[in-house]
């Protein structure tokens, strides 16, 4: 009977999980960011023609912007989008079904951990890996992170059943290995970790080889193929371009340490080892700091909810316990080893980025807050009288009625402008009308255009890679678009302002462009004679016509479309 008990509690966490996590998930967030539509894209463009928007035959890495985007989400995008269509809902499931499917595996793991003899303790896990906005938010997004958080998860449950049922250890390489072909951070996390599982379960791994060699020889032979070449790939610019924009020492980090240098601090003491490894320290204690786990959250606005924490609140206390209980379990049981380990390694790549502490590049450290918030709570509850769980409960879920309702309201409406809200709406104005221009001209103030016309046409990939009218160049370490078909994209400051081109139609300004193809139709008197515009507001030259606005969801101005 507390079998089946237990069984029913697990399907009903799960269905919540799915069900916070679908809802309404292909308008919130609002839109589809940059990297949203660059994912996306991508894999239908692999769906079409076996190749990425590049022209590169179902890559291992994929270029994209140039920040060179690991392969594992585009191709899980594929199915959904075959079936469903290149949209919001198909981009964003496999996050849907990767968070949802973490919370399964967090129940697994915990049992696993404590050899089934605390189920409560894995069903309270469980529940809050469904709740918490950390692994909430995230699962409700386009994610490489997310994805790369269920294989670590699932990878240490394998590993850890392996160790009483041999043929599962296979399993424990294979999603592992999984992990670091979808996101950076998991490539630094990843091997750490499997190294710390090595290292605690040695007794155990040796007895399983000297019983089972075949499986821990094939295990060691997939790791190999998926590890090898990542590490491989580590040795190539390609392989290094993401951490190259993020990293701590960075051409203006080098800046400040010349310039302390100059004004008279010791080399000794000014220098790039001792300016990263402050920095790294300070990294990485902010991501224990309560401010950024249960008050303000992370510094992004597409990774957290602005000024409020990425766990809720009333589990404070219950997170920090459990850190202190875990310490003092550490020499007797080896699950604290492991939860410990985690913990530890988990901030590291991080920490090596700007911008720390970061909701996404640590994120590998799920679903390790839960479980020791859910130690905290089991230690307590068998103190305590059970009316204080239940007061517990309470409070829990209306921190997530509170959480839910400024996520669906007040986050949504004051924070669409930080997800590139509109270009949906500005790609649907711009294809009912495409063939009444000759030109159309869209400013690259919000990021991106091009990728996000591609995305909503949706543009046939095979037209798109060989379009004579294509312009796209390397600049700045990022890979630009500035042409294909009739539409040109442009700078915001470029459309009326700075030492360009001036192409006029009798006597009214079209546009101002560095483009010396339009230049030339000009000296040839075949200027076109009917020109979109896309721009920001009230950045328009004079003359033009304005026919339509398009807002955020706040009612403040996105775009204004015009025609000379």
């Amino acid at each position: 009977m507390q079998r089946i008990k237990n069984n029913i509690f697990l399907i009903l966490i799960i269905l919540l999980a799915f069900s916070l996590r679908i809802y309404q998930i292909d308008n919130t967030p609002p839109s589809l960011n940059w990297d949203e539509v660059s994912l996306g894209y991508n894999a239908y463009s692999i769906l079409q023609t076996g190749r990425d928007e590049w022209g590169v035959s179902f890559p291992t890495i994929f270029r994209a912007y140039g920040d060179y985007k690991l392969p594992a989400y585009v191709y899980l995008s594929i199915p959904g989008i075959a079936v469903f269509g290149l949209n919001e809902f198909a981009v964003r499931l496999p996050s849907v079904i990767a968070g949802t499917l973490s919370v399964l595996f967090t129940y697994l793991l915990v049992n696993e951990l404590f050899r089934n003899k605390n189920q409560s303790l894995a069903t309270l896990s469980a529940f809050l890996m469904a709740i918490e906005p950390w692994s909430l938010f995230t699962s409700r997004i386009a994610l490489e992170a997310d994805v790369a958080a269920f294989f670590v998860i699932s990878g240490t449950y394998f590993f850890l059943k392996g160790l009483r049922t041999v043929n599962y250890l296979l399993f424990a390489p294979l999603f592992f290995g999984l992990s670091v072909w979808s996101y950076n951070s998991a490539r630094v996390f990843t091997p750490l970790f499997v190294f710390s599982l090595i290292l605690v379960f040695r007794k155990d791994l040796l007895r399983l080889y000297l019983r089972n060699k075949l499986i821990i020889i094939c295990s060691l032979f997939i790791a190999i193929l998926l590890f090898v070449p990542m590490f491989w790939q580590l040795t190539h610019p390609v392989g290094q371009a993401r951490y190259g924009e993020v990293e701590i020492l960075d051409s203006g980090a080098i800046a400040k340490i010349n310039e302390a240098r100059s004004n008279g601090c010791p080399r000794i003491q000014c220098n790039k080892v001792t300016f990263f490894v402050s920095e790294f320290a300070k990294n990485y204690v902010s991501h224990f700091n309560p401010s950024f786990l249960f008050f303000a959250g992370g510094s992004n606005y597409q990774f957290s909810i602005p000024n409020l924490g990425i766990m809720h609140l009333v589990n404070l206390p219950f997170f920090y316990l459990g850190i202190v209980l875990l310490l003092t379990r550490l020499y007797k049981y080896k699950y604290a080893k492991l939860i410990l380990f985690w913990l530890i390694l988990a901030p590291i790549p991080s920490s090596l980025t700007r911008e720390a502490p970061h909701v996404l590049r640590s994120i590998v450290i799920l679903p390790v807050p839960m479980i020791l918030s859910s130690i905290g709570i089991n230690f307590l509850v068998t103190r305590l009288r059970p009316v204080l769980f239940i007061a517990y409960c309470l409070l829990l879920f209306i921190s997530l009625e509170s959480y839910f309702g400024v996520y669906f309201g007040k986050y949504r409406s004051e924070y669409s402008w930080s997800w590139q809200y509109g270009y949906k709406e500005v790609i649907n104005y711009v294809k009912e009308n495409h063939d009444k221009y000759d030109k159309i001209i869209i400013s690259k103030k919000y990021g991106e255009p091009h990728e996000f016309l591609l995305f909503y046409w949706p543009w046939n990939p095979g037209k798109y890679r060989n379009d004579p009218n294509l312009n796209r160049f390397y600049q700045s370490n990022w890979w630009w678009v500035d042409r294909f078909d009739k539409f040109y994209f442009v700078n915001d400051w470029q459309i009326v302002e700075g030492d360009r081109y001036d192409f006029t139609l009798e006597s009214k300004v079209v546009v101002k462009c560095s483009d010396p193809e339009l230049l030339k139709l000009v000296e040839t008197d075949e200027i076109p004679v009917h020109c979109l515009l896309v721009t920001s507001v009230r950045n328009v030259p004079e003359g033009w016509t304005k026919l339509k606005t398009i807002n955020f969801l706040d009612d403040t101005t996105a775009f204004e479309i015009y025609e000379n």
